[in-house]
């Protein structure tokens, strides 16, 4: 398989109603990719990781009961 990197130049970045600005431990993510790109909040120059929108819903999805 052959794998290109997403071009995330225009990417809308966004972090949780949850989070906070108090400089706490937050990911954000970039919508409309056909992964999730997910990058840290706080150094967000580090780069990103592209999750499987399956695995992303069912992160989302234990969070939710924990």
């Amino acid at each position: 398989m052959i794998r290109t990197a997403l071009d995330l130049s225009d990417a809308g970045w966004f972090k949780s109603s949850h989070s906070n600005d108090d400089g706490g431990a937050c990911v954000e993510i970039a919508p409309g990719f056909a992964g999730v790109p997910v990058r840290d909040s706080k150094d967000p120059s580090v780069g990103h990781v592209v999750v499987a929108p399956a695995s992303w819903s069912a992160l989302l999805s234990t969070l939710r009961t924990a």
